[in-house]
This record gives structure tokens, sequence and C-alpha cells, in this order.
């Protein structure tokens, strides 16, 4: 319950609004140590094709582009993660939620490259996207995972329906 915890309290983690900066160090090809920041916007201004590339390289499905820019532009929350060396930027994950803008809000699209995959950013993407619900008084924080992210989710503090299955979906035959 750590994890939530310090979203409900006071806390040292500064909000998306300020920007989350961790410096980092990584070996070019030539084996030179090259300084690398990484951080964190809310600004909705994302080039979709490089959206597009972080979330092939992660193997999701393609989706028409002009129907991801509606669901960013409708989207209540949109949380990126960049890494910059130099003067180059590049997308490094991406997470949004909807909500109804009072009690609930919803993840969606939470992806983090491959390469930045197992270095807690995953979490700090998180840590960003609830600690910017929560600063909106938004309460009931539910997303949707497959499978194989389930642990991922479980260890930030989300669990299961605890009464049993209550979501219900609709699907076009």
């Amino acid at each position: 319950m750590g994890f939530w915890k310090s979203l409900f309290s006071s806390s040292d983690v500064p909000a998306v609004s300020k920007t989350l900066q961790i410096e980092s160090y990584v070996s070019d090809s030539t084996g030179d140590r090259t300084s690398s920041r990484i951080f964190f916007s809310i600004d909705r201004d994302i080039d979709l094709y490089e959206l597009e590339e972080l979330c092939d390289a992660v193997g999701w499905s393609r989706r028409p582009l002009r129907k991801v820019r509606k669901a960013i532009q409708h989207s209540f929350l949109v949380v990126s993660m960049w890494e910059q060396r130099g003067t180059q930027r590049r997308l490094i994950g991406f997470s949004r939620a909807t909500s109804d803008h009072a009690f609930n809000a919803t993840i969606w699209d939470v992806v983090v490259h491959p390469d930045f995959q197992g270095k807690g950013l995953g979490k700090a993407l998180m840590r960003q996207i609830i600690k910017k619900l929560r600063s909106e008084d938004i309460s009931n924080i539910t997303l949707f995972a497959d499978p194989q992210v389930v642990d991922f989710y479980r260890n930030l503090g989300f669990m299961s329906d605890p009464e049993g299955i209550k979501g219900m979906f609709w699907y076009p035959d």
C-alpha cells in the first residue's frame, strides 16, 4: 500500500505540471557515455507517427491515426515520457485517462518503449498520471490490463474487483 499511500498524502514527488527529470548516462555505440535525461509532459501535442512507432515497438496493433488523435483530444489527461540527449528528444512512454471530471477516471494506453522497461520508468509514468488524477480530486481510478501486465499493476496497488467481475462489455458483431 506504500505506492497508493504516497499518492494520497503530501509527498516530495513532483506534480505532473512540474517537469520531473531523471538523469542517467547512456553508452553510445563507441562506448562513450553521454548524458540523457528523462522527463514527463502533459502536453497533448504529440507527433502521432512517433506515438505509432512507440506502440509498434511493443507489438500493439495499429489503429487509425485519426481515431488516435480523437482519443487524445477527448482524454481528460495525457502524460508522455521523453528521453532527451542533447537537442534530440524521443517519445519513450505514453498514457492517458478518461474521466467524468468528478469521481472516476480510467487509465488507457500505458506504454513504455522496450529499451526503457525494467528500469522503474513504467512505475514513474503511472505515479505521474495517478498523482495528477488525485490532484483533480479523482478518487476512483480504474484500468484494463492484458494478462501479461496484471502483476505490474498489482505491484502498484491495483486489485481485481474484490466483489467479482462487475465490468460488462458490448462489441459490434
